[in-house]
């Protein structure tokens, strides 16, 4: 029972971190390009990682291990930043934060098909219910609605939920921090040229707040948020702790609505709460 404590409480730590990503992309794609923001936070956090490598003298992962790495680093380190930061030159922060809603589901999808777990059949009709949710919201949404950005959203989800399961499976033999920040390091020869070939030509024109955007994505959201999720989901259950995802939505449209003073829809805030509701029943039978 303590474990499986300390695996919610992890979590939603993790949670309370990540939902500050998407606001904070949205500011920092204000004054950086997309792909010079996820070169610069993953080589960030990879610099505090192999400090903190160094620091407590971590062996390095085996041979079999880089494989799996590989697949963290190319699901959260790469993609998912990308292709959000990508998609929020589309549509605004408030919007996509819905698409988190589908995050649940594809963690649980791959907890199956990389963690080994396999849920009741009642888990999967919430959860596809959930995702049916969420996907009627994005297609039956106005003015702020963009294909583009929309498209972008699912596949950063898509490549976000095989990240956290495989980084979660991982996760178990060499502990959460550890594969973030291997995982992070494996990423620097592709993340130092992208960084240098997108630098800003002026820097003069960049507001504080990118820089603070910056700074979040960087250090909170591409290393400290993983040390809580990676060890949440190692200890509780890939599929079943991946479910608190349900409360990043609310965390993230509040700081959304009261940071960027974007419009929040009551649309956005029912599609919302009834796919919190839908993986809130999930959960029991994960």
């Amino acid at each position: 029972m303590q474990s499986v404590g300390s695996g919610w409480g992890n979590g939603l730590l993790g949670v309370i971190i990540f939902s500050g990503s998407l606001p904070a992309t949205r500011v920092a794609v204000g004054g950086f390009s997309a792909l010079f923001l996820t070169s610069a936070r993953a080589v960030i956090a990879a610099l505090i990682g192999a400090a903190v490598l160094g620091l407590l003298r971590q062996a390095r992962p085996q041979r079999n291990d880089l494989a799996s790495l590989a697949i963290v680093s190319i699901g959260v380190v790469v993609g998912f930043p990308l292709l959000t930061a990508l998609a929020l030159q589309h549509i605004t922060s408030a919007h996509s934060i819905v698409f988190i809603g589908l995050l649940p589901l594809s963690t649980a999808i791959f907890a199956v098909l990389r963690g080994g777990e396999r849920p009741q059949p009642l888990f999967w009709l919430f959860a596809v219910l959930g995702s049916t949710t969420v996907a009627g919201f994005a297609l039956s949404n106005g003015g702020s609605a963009s294909i583009t950005g929309d498209l972008l959203m699912v596949a950063a989800i898509v490549l976000c939920g095989l990240g956290y399961a495989e980084g979660a499976a991982l996760s178990r033999r060499l502990g959460g921090w550890q594969v973030i920040s291997w995982a992070l390091l494996l990423a620097v020869p592709l993340m130092v040229p992208v960084a240098i070939l997108t630098w800003p030509s002026t820097w003069s024109g960049i507001t504080a707040p990118a820089w603070i955007g910056l700074a979040y994505v960087s250090i909170f959201s591409m290393f400290v948020g993983f040390i809580f999720w990676y060890r949440g989901l190692a200890i509780g259950g890939i599929a079943r702790v991946g479910q608190l995802q349900q409360l990043q939505p609310f965390f993230g449209l509040a700081l959304a609505g009261l940071l960027l003073h974007e419009p929040v829809a009551w649309g956005m805030i029912a599609a919302t709460a009834l796919v919190v509701a839908c993986v809130f029943f999930a959960r029991w039978f994960a």
